[in-house]
């Protein structure tokens, strides 16, 4: 139908494919009927689905422009190899049949399926042109029957599109697909012929063929299916593309008569072999040949890797979710901490090493495809998705920790204030859940393979509690406590306990109940990633969902050499968050530690001194600093029931004293140095944006905070007062990502500078008011040199020294550093192994057929 030319796009610098309609065609067809019917194929995005890009017309020339696809077409690898791998064609069949159920359900028909236009994007197939041939079709009209020219190929034409039925169908595509099907598995077309015509009269009269019996090889469901999809009639097709999809991964599909079996001596499948044992048993051959003859495919073991990875091509944790493994097991994308900074690399275990992946710096969260051909991960609090073989970079919602659908049409996250969901190629976002507790999040798992449940967790502090929704009801039960649930076919779920215990138990997709009593499989695990066919990837080490990561303090100087504080003293984290202050005076630090009691507030002695516990009782008390008087110690607690603003004396004496109990949960605060004001940022859900907010509050003066940077739609978070009293710096998002201000205080409207340029977080003034340091958006800790007397002034942000990938560093909640009175000398945490000083453990582990292990010690 068209002329394709490799064009160059000079507006967005990358390379396409220009289609320029036959001029015999856009004749017949005519410009502006052609171009307003392609607008009803634009909007598809689809994994599988070749995006149309633009559209137009030229000097009567009409022309479509598609993605440059660096690869080759499944006519060209159908040439060179003749017949595909079984498992490679059937592959590629339910792939394309996901494409076209998408596209069938929002109403548009390809016509026109055939090798040629399915592209072998990385591995993975690609439909172009899709709905084009619908497009001249449709505009065409009847006009184009009267010329002789038709839509289609007639190898792949239905029986309805060779006798010139215009009025096809999604039952056309099918048997399109059936047909490619076919030509990969037996290396020629269902119906051949030396002309068109002779073609198109056997698609018509010519009699039910079967790839098994020209394969043997070929499973008999697979071949049921292709029958099927090859019927004369529509009717007798399946009501589906999905429905066909099915049929090939379904080993106990049939259809019509089993064909091969009976004239030729392959096997048909299962099935011929009960029939033989049965036929040996009744002539009363031996027993033993019945059970060889019947005898299931062998177990496959069970194999263990520990860390599978290169010396420069290392796994590094800067959170529980740093990676995610495809749903076939061939591969685990993972966070990494390279030279340029944090990125994104993917490693296929048929490679030596893995590969960095395009524009995904600072990226988190990463999240296969199903079909393994695109990545989503939260960037800046935003889901992006992208092709890894290459295009362009999308952005879905804004939410972080991404979750694909069944058939990747949708994207679910955690997004503002609930999980949330939108088409993955972009459009309205639907909210599913709605957090009714601030201190709570809601955190997307798995969706189940028909698409109508959904796995989620809410955790709020060190609880997590597992959920499953039914997403045409709208409705949540409860699963328990847990982590992570993962469900893992034919009826396992997979899942976290808080203290690092991976858990099974059978589970009923139908119900989505469980079944059975779990079992411990494993301990000591942080994260898991499990893939479909039960491969398992897992780090090691009981970080759970970050709550009781075991920590160490350590002195960082202003050149990134780093030392314990106290070599013989750790922590345990207690959260998702962190805080720590060093006294004025440098001689004590104040800390949230979580023990078997809860979290409380400690004091430590410094550098190698004892520490005491400062706060009771059952609440969990958070984020200590020194002030407002000397001696004293603030921080926020729950005691109340919202996270309010309490003081206690630091030599333990007497009771807390509430200072500001507020509607909204106070997430940071910062006294000022005449202690006259108390400036606190309120929390909200993570992933959401907008609900956090700086106020300014006087104590024994205000009767409640007053806003002081509330502005609506984005974040102003982490204030910070100078040492003089007369700057405020904080952090924003009011740009497209998190950067550095700095306002009057308290008078924030009379002025504002930007003091970060590529991305900052976590300001801090050094003790002398001279510097404001910040986390730099590569994990490095920058400074700024700062000053002046009438108007703020700022020099150029410069770099101090670059993070180490244990160290406790990224977008976390609290004080994730604290600089020593004489501003020579910053505190940090890393993580630390919980077997430090004992047998060295790997970081990560790789279990082949995990599954062997779940089907022998769960019940279901």
């Amino acid at each position: 139908m068209a002329t394709v030319y490799l064009a160059h796009d000079l507006k967005h610098e990358r390379k396409v494919a220009l289609k320029v309609l036959k001029p015999e065609l856009a004749a017949v067809v005519g410009g502006d009927r052609f171009l307003a019917e392609i607008k009803t194929t634009a909007n598809l995005q689809h994994p599988h689905i070749l995006p149309l890009y633009d559209s137009g017309e030229a000097d009567s020339f009409l022309y479509y422009v598609m993605p440059y696809v660096q690869g080759e077409t499944l006519r060209d690898r159908i040439d060179r190899e003749k017949q595909l791998p079984v498992e490679d064609a059937v592959r590629i069949a339910v792939a394309v049949g996901n494409a076209l159920d998408y596209a069938h359900r929002h109403g548009v028909v390809h016509r026109d399926i055939k090798p040629g236009n399915i592209l072998i994007q990385d591995g993975q197939p690609v439909v172009g042109d899709f709905g084009i041939a619908l497009a001249v079709g449709s505009a065409g009209g009847a006009r184009l029957t009267e010329t002789g020219l038709s839509v289609g190929t007639p190898f792949y034409m239905s029986p309805e599109q060779a006798t010139g039925d215009m009025g096809v169908g999604p039952a056309s595509d099918i048997y399109a697909l059936a047909a490619v099907l076919y030509e990969m598995l037996t290396g020629e077309p269902p119906y051949t012929g030396t002309t068109a015509q002779a073609v198109l009269g056997r698609i018509i009269q010519g009699t039910p063929v079967s790839a098994t019996a020209i394969r043997q090889s070929v499973p008999a469901h697979v071949d049921a299916a292709i029958r099927k999809g090859l019927e004369k009639l529509p009717a007798d097709r399946f009501k589906g593309a999905q429905e066909f999809a099915s049929a090939l991964q379904d080993p106990a599909f049939r259809h019509g008569e089993e064909r091969a079996a009976a004239t030729h001596g392959g096997s048909a499948g299962p099935w011929k072999w009960v029939a033989a044992a049965a036929i040996l048993a009744t002539l009363g051959l031996s027993a033993a040949l019945v059970r060889e003859m019947t005898e299931p495919e062998p177990v496959r073991a069970l194999q263990r890797f520990a860390d599978p990875f290169l010396p420069d091509d290392q796994l590094v944790f800067t959170g529980p979710a740093g990676f995610d493994l495809s749903r076939d097991g061939t591969a685990v994308v993972y966070r990494h901490i390279r030279d340029q900074g944090q990125i994104l690399m993917i490693r296929r275990w048929d490679e030596l090493a893995a590969s960095p992946v395009r524009e995904t710096g600072a990226a988190s969260n990463p999240a296969m495809s199903r079909s393994g051909t695109e990545l989503a991960f939260d960037q800046n609090g935003d889901v992006k998705v992208l092709a890894i073989a290459g295009g362009p970079v999308r952005t879905v919602l804004a939410g972080i920790a991404p979750e694909w659908g069944p058939r990747d049409e949708w994207i679910y996250a955690s997004g503002d204030s609930g999980i949330v969901r939108a088409p993955s190629g972009g459009g309205a976002v639907e909210r599913l859940t709605l957090i009714d507790d601030a201190n709570d999040q809601h955190f997307v798992s798995d969706i189940l393979p028909r698409g109508r449940r959904m796995l989620y967790n809410v955790i709020g502090g060190v609880e997590g509690e597992m959920r499953i929704m039914n997403l045409e009801a709208g409705e949540s039960t409860s699963l328990g406590s847990g982590f992570g649930p993962r469900y893992v076919p034919p009826g396992y779920l997979l899942y976290l306990t808080s203290e690092g215990s991976l858990m099974a138990v059978g589970f009923d997709e139908g119900s989505g109940e469980m079944v059975g009593t779990p079992v411990a499989l494993l301990d000591d695990v942080g994260s898991f990633a499990v893939a479909d066919d039960g491969t398992l990837f897992y780090s090691v080490g009981a970080d759970g969902a970050g709550v009781d990561q075991l920590l160490q303090l350590i002195w960082v100087t202003r050149d990134g050499q780093a030392e314990p504080i106290d070599p013989d003293w750790t922590f345990v984290r207690g959260g998702p968050d962190t805080w720590w202050e060093v006294s004025p005076d440098g001689t004590r630090l104040a800390l949230r530690e979580m023990t078997a009691d809860g979290n409380d507030i400690w004091i430590k002695q410094l550098p190698d001194g004892p520490r005491s516990r400062l706060t009771f009782g059952e609440a969990d008390d958070w984020m200590p600093s020194w002030g407002p008087e000397p001696g004293d110690i603030t921080f926020t607690s729950d005691r109340d029931g919202n996270l309010d603003v309490w003081v206690k004396s630091a030599d333990g004496t007497g009771e807390p004293r509430l200072i500001l109990d507020f509607e909204r949960d106070i997430a940071t605060y910062t006294w000022s140095p005449d202690r006259e004001y108390l400036v606190i940022r309120t929390a909200g859900p993570r992933g959401s944006e907008g609900s956090r907010d700086i106020y300014a509050f006087r104590p024994g003066v205000d009767s409640v905070p007053q806003p002081l940077l509330a502005a609506p739609g984005y974040d102003e978070m982490y204030p910070q007062i100078s040492p003089d009293g007369r700057w405020l710096a904080y952090q924003t998002t009011e740009t497209d990502r998190h950067e550095i201000y700095v306002r009057p205080f308290p008078d924030v409207n009379g002025g504002r500078w930007q003091v970060s340029v590529d991305g900052g977080r976590n300001p801090m003034w050094s003790p002398d008011g001279t510097e404001l340091f910040f986390q730099g958006p590569n994990r490095e800790m920058m400074a700024v040199d700062v000053g002046g007397t009438g108007s703020f002034q700022a020099g150029t942000p410069r770099v101090l020294f670059e993070t180490e990938p244990e160290w406790v560093w990224g977008d976390i909640l609290g004080n994730i550093y604290d600089v020593t009175p004489d501003g020579e000398r910053f505190v940090l945490a890393m993580q630390v192994d919980r077997n430090q000083g004992g047998e060295e453990r790997p970081d990560v582990i790789l279990v082949n057929n995990f599954l062997q292990e779940i089907r022998a010690r769960v019940s279901r």
